[in-house]
């Protein structure tokens, strides 16, 4: 089967994998939007979670081809190269409507009742809310989406608990990923999540064309040509040749502008606060079921369609796309502390508003005072003379990590002043404009 994509092009799947794809599970990604609320500031980005999966497993099957171009042709590393393949397909396959914001709305971990084989000891001893992620394990592991496993299964010999373990990033089995003496694990899972995946590298490039913006594009081929296995001891991790580093700058980057200037766009976090604020003032109307089966039934309209018949505040402006004007925004230090102010005199007089608060460090895997992960991805130096390489880690290759350690943070404060008494409405004009409240005397009374 072919699919015409407009980001990647023609992206090819196997006959054997046109069950997992048509089943109803895989279908509902079809009816869930990629970036959720930032359809509204951006028209264009109604693209699904279903072709999103899609493109990840292809920019993944470029990258193992990559660097396993010398063993394609090898059994093992073809039932490693199919088992990959469905890790990247189906790494969203849990994921709850409108993005992450309805995991507050989900049920405890206990309730999905997943095999303990895939609970971590710290899940299996202490209960805690469940997210997308756990349902991802469920559907793949326990639910009658594994009826569509069979052929792939019998083709190429894969089982579908290490689908789950590459998503995961835990095997209680290495065998299954060693071949020849070398566990092929790590790197394999460094591709579905890590510092330069396959899951990065398809939403950056995907969300920047249908948001209609520059910001998230990068050379995708020079980084997959560019990928290498690293070997420590009897394990293979993720390489990045020299050479690609400065393109690996501009990976970072991308993401990085991408957050500023389209995940944290105002209206679209401000509609995630009016979403949340509808879950907490209306804890009865809407929860995501503990069953697998019925969870496979909720996606974007379903909640749309639970929200146009509420009768919730909230829930009438997510509907109609309207929200509170933006009142006040920091961007510094110095500005929060204004807003912090501002925040308070609303807290005190007990005036409704939402605060929206955004931050993003340029890596969640680096931190410059902490011993790089395992996972962490290595650069690789080769003397052309010996063919010799060295390796080294990524953040000593780049300076981007010591500029950008901070969190970059935006908040905000929305509120429809024009609905306040005029005390309130002036007092906050002048916290706005000065960060004190007024005297008495100076207050303009309309």
């Amino acid at each position: 089967m072919e699919i015409r994509d407009p980001v990647h092009g023609s992206i090819y799947i196997l006959d054997e994998e046109i069950p997992i794809i048509e089943h109803n599970l895989f279908q509902r990604l079809r009816n869930i939007k990629q970036l959720g609320f930032c359809e509204y500031p951006f028209p264009g980005a109604t693209h699904t979670r279903f072709i999103h999966s899609i493109g990840v497993m292809h920019i993944g099957t470029m990258a193992f081809n990559s660097v396993f171009n010398s063993q394609l042709e090898e059994q093992k590393i073809k039932t490693l190269k199919e088992t990959f393949r469905l890790a990247c397909l189906l790494h969203d396959i849990g994921h709850a409507p409108l993005s992450h914001t309805t995991e507050i709305v989900m049920p405890a971990l206990s309730e999905l009742m997943i095999p303990i084989r895939y609970l971590s000891p710290q899940d299996q001893k202490h209960d805690r809310q469940a997210r997308h992620e756990d349902y991802t394990i469920k559907a793949i592991a326990d639910s009658s989406f594994s009826d569509a496993f069979y052929l792939v299964e019998k083709k190429f010999g894969i089982e579908r608990k290490f689908i789950v373990d590459l998503i995961t990033g835990t095997t209680a089995e290495p065998s299954y990923f060693t071949h020849k003496g070398v566990n092929y694990f790590p790197i394999l899972h460094q591709l579905i999540s890590s510092e330069l995946d396959c899951d990065r590298m398809d939403y950056l490039l995907r969300d920047s064309y249908f948001c209609g913006v520059s910001y998230g594009n990068f050379d995708l081929d020079w980084l997959i040509n560019n990928l290498e296995i690293c070997h420590t001891g009897t394990e293979a991790y993720l390489g990045l040749s020299e050479r690609a580093v400065v393109t690996f700058d501009d990976f970072l980057l991308s993401r990085y502008h991408m957050f500023l200037m389209v995940y944290f766009h105002y209206k679209a976090v401000c509609l995630e606060q009016l979403l949340i604020k509808y879950f907490t003032s209306s804890p009865d109307e809407y929860r995501l079921p503990a069953d697998i089966e019925e969870y496979f039934e909720h996606d974007d309209y379903y909640l749309m369609k639970t929200l146009r018949k509420s009768k919730s505040e909230y829930a009438n402006n997510l509907v109609k796309n309207k929200i509170p004007p933006k009142i006040f925004e920091s961007f510094n230090d110095e500005q929060l502390l204004k807003l912090e102010v501002i925040q308070k005199y609303l807290d005190e007089n007990k005036i409704d508003y939402i605060r929206c608060s955004s931050s993003k460090r340029i890596s969640k895997y680096i931190a410059l005072n902490e011993a790089p992960s395992k996972y962490t991805i290595k650069v690789v130096r080769t003397l052309h003379e010996t063919q010799q390489r060295s390796f080294s880690h990524i953040n000593e290759a780049t300076d981007l990590f010591s500029k950008f350690e901070k969190s970059h943070a935006v908040n905000r404060l929305h509120l429809d002043i024009s609905l306040l008494k005029a005390s309130h409405k002036n007092q906050i004009i002048e916290l706005i404009n000065t960060g004190h409240q007024p005297k008495l005397d100076n207050l303009i009374i309309e």
